[in-house]
């Protein structure tokens, strides 16, 4: 039994959603739950995010993409490489909340109880 978290975080780095979802899940099919309703100046994913239809829902919300585009792309996009930099907020994120041991190796059986100690853990990480 394996789960996946999906994250965004702020401009510094702090937790703003989460949803968690099975291991065998692309992180393509929850990135539109995550930023549904949430106003960005940019939105920064890996390539794995790289999606017409996630790009375009992304610049109809009046923020721009930056997701470099995958290597079998026919059409090259191009991205800010500079402000894609700052993706590594997301991966120093995943670092802190690793940092639980519960989390990091899944204690609970339940999904149920694994998301509530990942709520614990976010709402640590905003205050500290």
């Amino acid at each position: 039994m394996t789960s996946k978290i999906h994250a965004v975080v702020d401009a510094l780095g702090n937790p703003v959603r989460w949803l968690l979802s099975g291991g065998e899940v692309a992180d393509i099919t929850q990135a539109r739950p995550l930023l549904d309703g949430l106003n960005a100046d940019a939105v920064l994913a890996d390539k794995g995010h790289d999606a017409d239809a996630l790009i375009d829902s992304t610049q109809a919300s009046g923020a721009v993409a930056v997701i470099p585009p995958k290597r079998n792309r026919v059409v090259q996009r191009n991205y800010d490489r500079h402000l894609y930099k700052d993706r590594n907020l997301v991966e120093r994120f995943f670092n802190r909340i690793k940092q639980f041991r519960r989390i990091a190796t899944r204690y609970e059986k339940l999904a149920r109880n694994y998301l509530s100690f990942l709520n614990l853990v976010c709402a640590y990480i905003w205050i500290a």
